[in-house]
């Protein structure tokens, strides 16, 4: 229910949000457009989990459609060490000589596809070392063990990703905050948000870990007073 009717799920969460990050039908058709949000604007795709491979993306919006929307970033998937690796890798450069000239920034997302076994140190720190070095201005990365060798090894920001629903409030909030200890420069989360039964107290628990450096019992202590 939740996905179907994003104008209801997002509406309340909003005010609680440093950005949202969305393709452009969705912010067309689910976002008033009086929301002073910055929008983080999702220009890959072309693929779905019904096909034959989710990494057979290519760029779906142009930027002068960006500058329309006027979105703070925009956002795109590579998937390296897929079939479609070179492919996506060149999306991204491409997407940094398309962004420049009107200033935006780019976030490079280090996807899996439905490969989530890959989440391991040495492969994100590549993907978050390549996303870089092809001038990405920030990288959405998976949380893992050795966190801190990732952020080491990336010149630009990590902003970790939610991933799937975790078992309890308390487990994303952990997550959440043993990322931004390990030198993370923020969260963007998703199903641990809207799928929560508490979904704005979950979002005030997560602010309260990402900017206000609460501890994850703290933050938790946040979510109960607020549900």
């Amino acid at each position: 229910k939740k996905l179907e009717d994003a104008r209801s799920t997002i509406e309340p969460l909003v005010a609680y949000a440093d950005a949202l990050m969305l393709t452009r039908g969705i912010l067309r058709t689910s976002v008033d457009p009086g929301e002073d949000v910055p929008i983080v604007l999702r220009v890959s795709g072309g693929s779905s989990i019904v096909g034959k491979d989710l990494s057979n993306e290519g760029i779906t919006t142009c930027m002068e459609e960006a500058v329309r929307l006027n979105v703070s970033a925009v956002a795109l998937s590579i998937f390296v060490g897929t079939d479609y690796e070179h492919q996506t890798l060149c999306n991204l450069a491409t997407l940094v000589d398309q962004a420049l000239p009107y200033g935006i920034p780019v976030l490079a997302v280090t996807a899996v596809g439905k490969e989530l076994g890959k989440r391991d140190v040495r492969f994100l720190s590549l993907s978050c070392r390549i996303a870089a070095e092809l001038g990405a201005s920030y990288v959405k990365t998976y949380y893992c063990d050795e966190f801190e060798k990732i952020v080491e090894s990336c010149p630009i920001p990590i902003v970790i990703a939610g991933g799937p629903k975790l078992e309890t409030e308390l487990d994303a909030l952990e997550m959440a905050h043993n990322a931004v200890e390990k030198g993370a420069a923020g969260v963007d989360m998703g199903r641990n948000i809207w799928q929560s039964p508490h979904p704005v107290a979950m979002i005030k628990a997560i602010r309260g870990v990402v900017h206000q450096k609460m501890s994850p019992q703290e933050a938790h202590q946040v979510f109960e007073q607020n549900k």
